[in-house]
């Protein structure tokens, strides 16, 4: 994970308190972690799962 380039969300509107994603590791896994804690393990998604995410938060509908 050394090589990870993280990313905070457009939607932060830059506020410290937000996810921050690195998805540009080759394994082919979105890497999600808490910007106050960046220290902490990130949490691994497939791409299709992470995108399932993404358009549910989008939508409106949230994620079950």
């Amino acid at each position: 994970m050394s090589n990870a380039e993280w990313r905070k969300s457009t939607y932060s509107n830059g506020q410290e308190d937000c996810l921050e994603i690195a998805d540009n590791i080759p394994t082919g896994t979105v890497h999600v972690r808490d910007s106050k804690h960046p220290h902490r393990p990130a949490l691994t998604f497939r791409p299709t799962a992470w995108q399932g995410f993404v358009t549910a938060v989008r939508n409106g509908s949230g994620y079950a």
